[in-house]
């Protein structure tokens, strides 16, 4: 604990220090002190900066946090108005972290707070001062967090829990149906809390922003490792689509196949038709198209694209809306539509409007 509160304390200093570089800049601007807060049962700032503009002098109250996720930036805020309100009503209350989303700062603009993120990221109003400063890159850390909420294993949590966004989760219930551990299931449930992307009732874990986690999903999603394979089918019109419901089918034969990407989008929201047929397939499943489809492979001029997934979980995701068509879910073939060019963009947000709509 004590090794803890010591790194928090250097952290804090830091803060104070890069904030003061950057206060420095301003030709108006003379800072007089940079205090840190001692450690009381009351809340307090961890920084209070005193400083004169244009010789008038003018205090701004800052809060640290290391970790800047929403749910924590969220009770910064609040302490700092309240501070501010009670104790310091002339002075600016400013929120640090090392990192703050895009969606924290807009919360500290709506809320009238300051912010400050040690990768550049700026918004300091006072009199007649203006900082704003914006990062496009996300920090190393903060992609591979992003990452990990979103691999495989994850995925599987999420998908789960997108079937059903309006439905509370026990932690055992969400390991049981998407077969990861009880820890893994634990590590998704603390990442979407603190991006405040879900919230915990008496009834369990319910999805409190579908449509934000959606998109976080979407703006880090890459194709699915695997094998990709192109071939060439004689087969065109309903002669291909009735094969093609044959093979996916799993009454008769092991192996899972499923329309994907466009493919899939034709059965579950049909915004337009490709020349290019998608699927993903186990090893059995691929052998069940390669046997319906009559096909030869190619090295361009493909008319059909299987991809044997390393995942496989992604083909226990399925959904059939006709007998036959097995189609990857709606939240998969949106991810897969969303990286397939400016036609699968605009494909994706078509199956978005019609299939992926949640109440506000």
């Amino acid at each position: 604990m004590l090794k803890d509160a010591i790194l928090m304390k250097h952290a804090e200093i830091h803060a104070g220090e890069v904030l003061r570089s950057m206060l420095e800049n301003i030709p108006i601007l003379q800072v007089e002190s940079i205090e840190t807060e001692a450690v009381s049962s009351d809340w307090a700032p961890d920084l209070i900066v005193r400083l004169h503009v244009h010789g008038r002098p003018h205090l701004l109250i800052c809060e640290y946090k290391s970790n800047g996720q929403p749910r924590y930036a969220r009770s910064a805020v609040l302490e700092l108005r309240n501070y501010v309100a009670h104790q310091a009503p002339q002075a600016t209350p400013i929120f640090i972290a090392p990192y703050l989303s895009p969606a924290v700062r807009q919360m500290c603009k709506e809320n009238g707070v300051g912010y400050l993120d040690l990768e550049g990221n700026a918004s300091i109003t006072f009199d007649s001062v203006f900082i704003e400063r914006e990062v496009a890159d996300k920090p190393a850390a903060v992609q591979r967090e992003l990452k990990s909420l979103f691999s495989p294993k994850s995925a599987q949590v999420l998908r789960a829990m997108l079937r059903e966004p309006g439905k509370a989760w026990r932690v055992t219930e969400l390991s049981e149906i998407s077969r990861v551990s009880l820890g893994h299931v634990s590590n998704v449930r603390t990442g979407l809390i603190d991006r405040e992307w879900a919230r915990t009732t008496d009834d369990g874990l319910m999805l409190s922003e579908p449509d934000a986690l959606l998109d976080a999903w979407r703006d880090c999603y890459s194709a699915p490792p695997g094998e990709r394979m192109r071939f060439y089918t004689p087969l065109h019109g309903s002669a291909l689509e009735d094969a093609a419901r044959r093979a996916c089918s799993t009454e008769d034969s092991p192996g899972h196949a499923a329309f994907a990407s466009f493919s899939a989008a034709h059965w579950l929201a049909p915004y337009g038709r490709t020349g290019t047929h998608y699927f993903f397939a186990d090893k059995d499943g691929l052998r069940k198209l390669q046997e319906a489809l009559k096909l030869a492979p190619v090295a361009k001029g493909e008319n059909i694209v299987v991809i044997v997934p390393k995942d496989l979980e992604l083909l226990a995701d399925t959904i059939e809306p006709a007998p036959g068509a097995v189609c990857t879910s709606p939240v998969q073939t949106y991810l897969d539509l969303s990286i397939a060019g400016e036609r699968g963009a605009e494909a994706a947000e078509y199956l978005r409007r019609e299939r992926l709509s949640w109440p506000k």
